[in-house]
């Protein structure tokens, strides 16, 4: 009979289409991928994927083996959420995800002074601008700017996010009236934030304007501004802070989204976890004005 691991190799090879992806997702050689996909092809009668010059494709006996392995994956991590869940001390691994401008804005001198705090927890931060899967326990808690936080998450709304526009003086001062928008260079996010009600908001204000710099990154955003490159839309608590940036307009109210604290529901009574979130719920508290767009004033104010 196949076990977990077989089924989870399988599953991996599935999901990357190709068996050198799942080597590194899985942290093995690869040539032990094709060892043990080998193997269970053998033990089966039946192969389990088509290998295509645009990489493995799984056959029908292979959809059936991944969906079972799909559905053991979801039993083990809801087994591993349940006992994480009797864990009545404030120590172990707690993984953590939040954006890049959360981390290095606002979050990088909480995140010390909670280590500090509770050292026998043990904090791993992993920043990505995408919401990692909690069901399967990829982070214990989320930190992020959302309109529509996932249903399958619980947690603790901490304060309104505020968007304005801004651009450097150097760009200011030698480009056109700032009543139309449209006749300016624009900063932009590339298609792997398009999510962004920023980005929604660019596309369908200037339709016909041409971006020359794109970023995926806010934080890449707000360096471009910083260089004269154009105007770009940012998050007030990214761009208020910095000298080299002023802003030309107050925050739009189409662009406020809400910064959440999450976590999946079969955790929110982890002592780890529940410290975290009162604590950092906490510190950002203090930064209320700053997250939604009170603490500075429009160009023509400094004039």
């Amino acid at each position: 009979m196949l076990d977990w691991n077989d089924l989870r190799y399988v599953l991996v090879i599935a999901r990357a289409q190709s068996v050198a992806e799942a080597a590194s997702l899985l942290g093995v050689h690869q040539s032990t991928v094709f060892r043990r996909l080998n193997e269970v092809e053998k033990e089966l009668g039946v192969r389990l994927f088509e290998r295509l010059p645009t990489g493995y494709a799984a056959t029908a006996a292979g959809e059936d083996i991944c969906q079972v392995a799909e559905r053991m994956e979801e039993d083990i991590a809801a087994v591993d959420r349940r006992i994480s869940g009797q864990d009545l001390r404030p120590s172990g691994v707690l993984r953590v995800t939040t954006t890049d401008s959360l981390l290095f804005k606002l979050l990088s001198p909480c995140l010390a002074i909670f280590c500090t705090t509770y050292p026998e927890i043990e904090l791993e931060v992993l920043v990505s601008n995408q919401f990692f899967n909690m069901t399967k326990r990829d982070a214990d808690v989320a930190i992020r700017p959302s309109s529509n936080p996932p249903e399958t998450l619980v947690g603790r709304r901490v304060s309104s996010v505020a968007t304005a526009i801004y651009g450097s003086p150097g760009y200011l001062a030698a480009s056109a009236d700032l009543d139309d928008l449209s006749k300016h260079s624009w900063i932009g996010p590339d298609e792997s934030l398009s999510h962004l009600a920023s980005a929604r908001w660019l596309k369908q204000s200037f339709p016909r304007i041409r971006i020359q710099y794109r970023s995926n990154t806010l934080m890449g955003m707000l360096e471009a501004a910083k260089q004269n490159l154009g105007l770009v839309a940012l998050q007030c608590f990214i761009a208020d802070p910095d000298p080299d940036l002023y802003r030309v307009r107050s925050p739009l109210p189409e662009l406020a989204t809400e910064l959440w604290l999450l976590t999946h529901e079969d955790l929110r009574n982890v002592v780890r976890v529940r410290v975290f979130i009162d604590f950092v719920a906490s510190w950002l508290k203090s930064y209320t004005d700053l997250l939604e767009g009170r603490t500075r004033r429009l160009i023509a104010e400094h004039e």
